[in-house]
């Protein structure tokens, strides 16, 4: 029987951009990320800091260098099931790109760029760093951007800009540039300024809620009427005070003798690759803002806002979150592990594991055993090669042991995954499992009592559903 069905998926994406001022990060930053009021149904979060202090302070298994931003962005988000896919860091320019761990087997292709634009292309304070990926099927591009200052300078973030645009190219069968993608986010310090007004209209206009009067005046707003290189870019209205300047540790605009203009210097706005048909983009109201593609693809903006309640910088965070809306294409993992609900002896460490077809095995692949609420990819208590033997190239299942070794000393719940040396990245993974400790019982870590609790409790739902319903369009 025919049980394949056309149907759409969505994507729940938070994106956040702070120019943090080299400051450290604030002790709490669960408001920021909205884990206070959200659901858990977040399925990515992406990052872009600004004036991120470039020192490297801590190195991580050996491959991943990372500094006092991304430690606490991952320390906060990995309890909720978010594993850090993919980063790039070009000086004071940070993006993180972070999803649910049972999303990583669709996230293929990621690619990482930077482009400097500052001293004329050779210094690293200003560019654009970006992450690519294909996410079920379709490609999306993360740009984030730290433009020219001062009010003068508008036709330099411009061509800043397009050069960031030109140079940023992905490889694959074919060059693919930045606005190839299927959905592209823009955000970060753009640097645009509020024109004409003087200092005291403008203090007025925010103390009194009169932003459409302020934002007639946007260098940004203005320039999307006569800037090609803006043609499809789409921002929501903006309902929140300008975000930059403060003097630090206050929620007051620049005191200092610059008395620098307040201004909506933080932006994020995105990008579909085809326009939309007549009378498919809606106005922004209670609903959010609506645009979608001829191909179907949609995205709804649900709000954008800043953050007044953060002030170790002179700029105030901007968050959005957003649905995508994709046509369904059929998307099966790369790899299928199989494994026990339970493993309560080395016995039982056994990993089975299926191959796609269309899958290029590595003689270096992988399988990991991470414990839940690991922070990336390579955060594993314990790995197995994923062997292949000569006569093994023909079965369709495979298995794997772990020895005593390779296994965590307490008990708890954990993953696998299935690690790809030629993507570079995680293409299978199992629903959690847990792993008895054979140590006495005073020697064991504690945990909650079930296994559902245990999975509500830390914001992980069963993948199990989910790859069935991914194997059911398959005809």
């Amino acid at each position: 029987m025919n049980i394949k069905r056309k149907i759409s998926f969505n994507l729940l994406v938070h994106i956040i951009t702070w120019n943090v001022g080299s400051a450290t990060p604030p002790d709490d930053i669960t408001s920021l990320l909205g884990l206070n009021v959200g659901d858990g149904n977040t399925d990515m979060y992406i990052i872009g800091l600004q004036e991120v202090n470039s020192m490297i302070n801590k190195r991580l298994k050996d491959v991943l260098f990372t500094d006092q931003w991304s430690e606490v962005c991952m320390e906060r988000l990995s309890p909720f099931g978010y594993v850090l896919v993919t980063s790039q860091r070009m000086q004071g320019l940070l993006l993180m790109v972070f999803a649910k761990y049972f999303h990583l087997p669709f996230l293929r292709g990621v690619q990482t760029e930077t482009t400097r634009t500052g001293l004329g292309g050779y210094w690293g304070n200003k560019g654009g760093v970006s992450a690519r990926m294909s996410v079920f099927g379709h490609t999306i591009c993360f740009l984030n951007c730290h433009l020219p200052a001062h009010m003068e300078n508008s036709e330099q973030r411009m061509e800043d800009f397009e050069c960031i645009l030109q140079q940023q190219q992905f490889e694959g069968q074919a060059a693919t540039g930045v606005l190839d993608h299927d959905v592209v986010f823009w955000f970060g310090d753009l640097n645009f300024r509020i024109d004409d007004l003087d200092m005291q209209v403008v203090k007025s206009a925010i103390d009194n809620n009169k932003f459409p009067m302020l934002w007639e005046k946007d260098q940004l707003n203005m320039a999307k009427d006569s800037e090609t290189v803006l043609e499809g870019f789409q921002e929501g209205p903006l309902k929140f005070a300008p975000t930059y300047k403060f003097d630090v540790g206050t929620n007051t605009y620049d005191t200092s003798g610059k008395k620098r203009k307040p201004a909506w210097t933080d932006r994020i706005l995105w990008h579909l690759r085809a326009t939309a048909p007549a009378g498919a983009a809606l106005s922004a109201g209670k609903r959010g803002s609506i645009s979608g593609l001829t191909s179907g693809t949609k995205v709804t903006q649900h709000c954008y806002r800043s953050h007044m309640e953060y002030t170790v910088s002179d700029h105030k965070p901007v968050s959005s979150i957003f649905t995508l809306q994709f046509p369904y294409k059929v998307d099966i993992p790369l790899v299928v592990l199989i494994v026990e609900d339970e493993w309560n002896s080395t016995a039982d460490a056994i990993a089975k594991f299926k191959l796609a077809p269309n899958y290029s095995r590595s003689s270096w692949d992988w399988i990991g055993l991470y414990k839940v609420g690991f922070k990336h990819q390579k955060d594993y208590v314990g790995y197995v090669w994923a062997k292949q033997e000569e006569a093994d190239f023909h079965r369709q299942e495979h298995q794997v042991t772990f020895t005593e070794e390779e296994l965590p000393k307490g008990s708890g719940d954990f993953i696998l995954g299935y690690y790809s040396n030629n993507m570079s990245t995680i293409v299978g993974v199992t629903e959690p499992f847990q792993v008895i400790s054979t140590l006495p019982l005073g020697q064991q870590q504690p945990g909650v009592s079930s296994w559902e609790e245990r999975q509500e409790h830390r914001g992980f739902r069963s993948v199990k559903g989910y790859q069935v319903l991914l194997l059911s369009q398959v005809t």
